[in-house]
């Protein structure tokens, strides 16, 4: 199977995903995180690095779930360029825009 190359844009999504997690993991442990979510720290690591940009879903739910992040407030926020992927931000934003 050959893999198409990314987007710019999914390029840049994966840069937001990984910023996203590194905010929300705060200064828990790489390897606790990793361990916890049934992944390995080089996965983590990478993906919070935006090395891999499109990762599996079950592995973002994974991690997702451990740092009790939810999914919805972590696709709004990493799919809104030039805003910082913080979700707190995003859980309130996707309610005001509930709300309206």
């Amino acid at each position: 199977m050959v893999r198409l190359p990314l987007t710019p844009a999914e390029l840049e999504r994966g840069q937001r995903l990984g910023a996203l997690l590194r905010h929300a993991r705060g200064q828990r442990s790489m390897l606790d995180t990793a361990a916890e979510a049934g992944i390995s720290p080089e996965t983590l690591r990478k993906i919070e690095s935006g090395r891999v940009a499109t990762p599996a879903f079950p592995t973002i739910a994974a991690i997702a779930d451990v740092l009790g992040l939810s999914l919805d407030a972590a696709w709004a926020a990493i799919n809104r360029p030039g805003r910082e992927a913080d979700p707190a931000t995003s859980e309130q934003g996707a309610r005001e825009r509930v709300a309206s």
